[in-house]
């Protein structure tokens, strides 16, 4: 219903070219998805956490491995010390202890249940970096959009002083309307350079993130997502319980302390020592020796009062932990979807009534002041109107991007296809 002048048309088609395919890229150019990438392979605290997942998972080895054999010598008789040849007698042997069974089976759980409690921290780091990379791709192309909006505004200001300088010339203009006017440019040059600034500054985030150089160039393809449809956070709050991985950490801890309170209520049960000798006595000749030993469970209630409190402890504690988590999930998801909502009609709003009315009211003050029935402070005035409308507009936007990273962020994985589109 409302026309869109030539001013604002470079500005909307800018925002609003989502659906290009990122795929007609040039190879110097760079999408999100191979921000994201790089991140992955390059961030130094996610390498360190595939270190941690291997150190973990070499843990679950030496968990399971078997105690190691004893060699076993006795030289007795001996007419002087350290006489071993003349020793009246001797024993050489071997002695191993095995575990009661399913005691190497829990350590080895256990030990499986803190590896996958390390994979986990090692997802949830991941969606630290990615939302990271995703905030400070948009916080690039917001820079970017800053810089264009100045661009054009030190335009309006130049196009300003022309205009009020040649009305001065022909006597139509008091001076100090080309004072206005040059204070106006000054200004619209002093925001070009601080826009440029924080592209600058944007730019240097995003490639320290991606493992470059601060100040090597970094050209990005792609554009605000502008519209998709947001779910309701009560849609998605399962979803979150299901696929963020500090939750499931805690639950992997829960299952860790109830295998260590089973393995502690087995310290009852015996392990056995076998071994066996060759007993040599001088003068009577050589024979074999066999020896089994196992521990008595006296003091069998230490084991229940210690290790298997301490464990149940534990477990109601990450079980208490849990549960806290979920609750603070279901209100992260709230937030987010609620801003995301809220930017989206935000940026509908701007771009159905406010953006065109202000592109409309700038041309209309500019008629009137080419006609004289107006002054440059009036078309002052309507110049920054737009200029504002503008910057709001790039601000709905990258609020709107920022929101959905962070609801991706709370549910700890993807939205729906449906959201994006």
């Amino acid at each position: 219903m409302h026309r869109i002048i030539a001013l604002g048309l470079p500005v909307i088609l800018f925002l609003a070219s989502s659906g290009a395919s990122f795929s007609q890229a040039p190879a110097s150019a760079w999408t999100l998805e191979q921000c994201l990438d790089r991140a992955y392979a390059t961030h130094p605290l996610l390498r360190a956490s595939d270190y941690d997942v291997a150190a973990a998972e070499a843990r679950i080895r030496q968990a399971k491995a078997l105690t190691q054999p004893s060699l076993e010598i006795d030289q007795d008789l001996q007419p002087r010390l350290l006489d071993f040849k003349n020793g009246g007698e001797s024993y050489w042997g071997v002695s191993q202890t095995f575990g009661f069974p399913g005691k190497r089976k829990l350590r080895g759980d256990i030990a499986g249940r803190e590896a996958d409690e390390v994979r986990s921290d090692r997802e949830s780091l991941r969606l630290d970096v990615a939302f990271e990379v995703k905030e400070a791709f948009f916080s690039l192309l917001l820079a970017e959009e800053l810089v264009h909006n100045a661009e054009q505004d030190r335009g309006l200001a130049s196009d300003f002083l022309d205009r009020a300088q040649a009305k001065f010339a022909a006597g139509d203009a008091a001076e100090m309307e080309v004072v206005r006017a040059r204070v106006e440019s000054a200004k619209a040059a002093n925001a070009l350079r601080a826009a440029e600034n924080g592209r600058r500054l944007a730019r240097a985030r995003l490639n320290m993130l991606i493992g470059r150089g601060l100040n090597e160039p970094l050209n990005l393809v792609g554009a605000f997502r502008r519209n998709g449809w947001t779910p309701p956070a009560e849609d998605i709050s399962h979803k979150a319980f299901d696929a963020r991985p500090e939750l499931r950490k805690l639950l992997l801890a829960s299952e860790r302390e109830g295998l260590k309170e089973r393995l502690a209520g087995m310290d009852v049960l015996p392990d056995l020592t076998l071994g066996v000798s060759r007993h040599n006595v001088v003068g009577e000749g050589k024979t074999w020796d066999m020896t089994f030993s196992i521990p008595i469970p006296l003091f069998f209630w230490q084991a229940r009062t210690g290790p298997a409190a301490e464990a149940r402890a534990a477990r109601q504690a990450a079980d208490e932990q849990a549960e806290a988590l979920r609750r603070r999930i279901a209100l992260e998801v709230e937030a987010a979807s609620a801003d995301a909502r809220n930017a989206g009609e935000q940026i509908s709003l701007y771009e159905k009534e406010i953006l065109v009315q202000a592109e409309e009211g700038y041309q209309k003050f500019l008629f009137s002041y080419q006609q004289g029935e107006i002054g440059g402070i009036e078309l002052i005035e309507a110049r920054r109107t737009l200029l504002e409308a503008r910057r709001a507009y790039a601000d709905a936007l990258f609020t709107f991007n920022v929101a959905l990273a962070a609801l991706e962020r709370a549910v700890g994985a993807p939205l729906e296809k449906e959201s994006h589109e």
